[in-house]
Formats: structure tokens, sequence, C-alpha cells
């Protein structure tokens, strides 16, 4: 009689590992060329300085802006820069997904066996973004000793979901702006309004531009539940436990972006190459 062979499944490596696997790569290929990524990440550093600047000025003039001090704007300033580099850093293959649409390089993505989303994200690591990050951490250290915070843990795990539920959020619009490709071949400039543009508009809270602006941006795009309200409860304006948890409510945001990433893989029709 013959044995019976056993066939052992092939292993699979986990989604995480397989991910950390990419950035290693990405970061080995960038330290290939270390003096372009020192200049590059410099030029990041530099990038949002002016910004700063115009804040600095601003209220050399005036004391403050709806009620925020230069403290308040600062830290508020200086989250919402980091949540948009570290989201830039993760989400980088999104934001350049146009071009893998383009040439067919989705075709090759979708035959493996593999999640779609693991393989974009690992496709491209933008760690230059590192400046913008590392700007961002100084100004926001500047900006508490202007605005007077009285550190405590639950004040820290705040910062620490603000960066988080942002980072999600900035990533989710990358994300919308990529299944829009797989209908529009081209990334959309106007969805710019809610990536660089929030950015810029982020770095004032966002109940200074009124409350229809407010409303918008809790309803439709929840920057404000990763920007306003844990800002309150930052800077000691309200005491409840629930601005402080807001932002990780930011993170549901991704939920009907990954609905229409699906949604647009189903309709894929091959480009070429």
């Amino acid at each position: 009689m013959m044995k019976r062979e056993n066939h052992k499944k092939p292993h699979k490596t986990p989604a995480a590992k397989l991910y950390l696997h990419y950035i290693s790569i990405q970061i080995r290929s960038l330290m290939q060329y270390k003096k372009s990524f020192i200049m590059n990440a410099m030029g990041q550093f530099l990038a949002s300085f002016n910004a700063f600047v115009g804040i600095h000025f601003l209220f050399m003039r005036f004391h403050s802006i709806s009620g925020y001090t230069y403290g308040d704007v600062l830290l508020c300033f200086s989250v919402v820069q980091m949540e948009f580099s570290l989201a830039e850093c993760v989400a980088r293959g999104f934001d350049s997904f146009s071009k893998i649409v383009r040439q067919g390089t989705f075709d090759r993505i979708m035959t493996r066996p593999r999640n779609e989303i693991l393989q974009v994200l690992g496709s491209s690591f933008e760690l230059t973004r590192i400046g913008r990050t590392v700007q961002a951490a100084l100004i926001f250290a500047y900006g508490t000793s202007h605005a007077g915070i009285e550190w405590s843990f639950s004040r820290v795990l705040t910062v620490l979901f603000m960066l988080i539920g942002g980072t999600g959020v900035f990533s989710g619009i990358f994300l919308i702006n990529a299944a829009l490709c797989f209908f529009t071949l081209e990334g959309l400039e106007f969805i710019n309004i809610f990536t660089d543009g929030a950015r810029e508009y982020g770095q004032y809270p966002i109940d200074v531009y009124g409350k229809r602006m407010t409303r918008f941006c809790t309803a439709v795009i929840p920057y404000t539940l990763v920007q306003l309200y844990p800002l309150h409860y930052l800077t000691g304006r309200s005491d409840s436990i629930l601005y402080m948890l807001l932002p990780l409510a930011g993170l549901f945001f991704l939920v009907p972006c990954y609905a229409l990433w699906r949604f647009g893989v189903r309709k894929y029709k091959s480009s070429g190459s």
C-alpha cells in the first residue's frame, strides 16, 4: 500500500510583518542615497515654517483669535501638522495610486494572494516627511510652554489619541482619492482641499471659521473630532472625558472610505500598460 503524503499548507506571513518588511525595503532604498534623504528631510522641515512665522506675526498684532491664545493656536497647528505628516508617511501609496492604475500595475496586485490595500501601502513609504513631523513636534513643545497646560496622564493620552485619530482621518481621505481613480484614472485635484487645504486651515481651531464649517467638519469629514474638541480638553476649556476619546471615534471615518474602495475594486477595469 502506498503511504498517504501529508501536504502542509504554505506558511503565510502575517500582514503586519509583511508591511514592516515593505517599509524596511523602502528605508534601505532611501539609505542608498543618504545625502539626498537628509536634504529632502530638511526641505520638509523648512517647508511649513512660513506658516509658523505667519502665526507668530499675527499674534504680535492681535492677542487672541475668537478667544484662542497664541499657545492654543500653536498646539492646534503643530498637532495637525504631525497628523498630516504621519498620514503622508504611511498612506503615500494611496496618494500616488493614479500612477498604479494608469500603468496597469494594479492588475499584478490583484493576482497576488494578499490584500490590495496592504500592497498599495507597501508600494510607497515617504520617510522624508519625518522632517515635517520633527518641526511640528518642536512647535508643539514651544506651544505648550505658552498655553500653560497642566499635564496629566489623561492629557498625554489625549495628544496620543489626536495623532492616531488624525492620521486615520487624513489616511481615509487619501483612500477616497485612490478609490476614485478606479473611475477617473487620474487623481482629482479638488481632493487636495481636504488634505493640503485642511493642513492649512487646520492651523486654527475649526470653530473660528463659523458654525457651518464646524458642522461640516463634524458630520462629513470629522476634523473637529481630532482637532477642536480634544483641544478644548487639552487646554482646560472642557473637563469632559468624551472630548478626550473623540479622536478615536474619528477612526470610524475609515469605514465608508474602505467601502468606497471595495466598490471601486469591484468595478475596476484594466487600463492596460
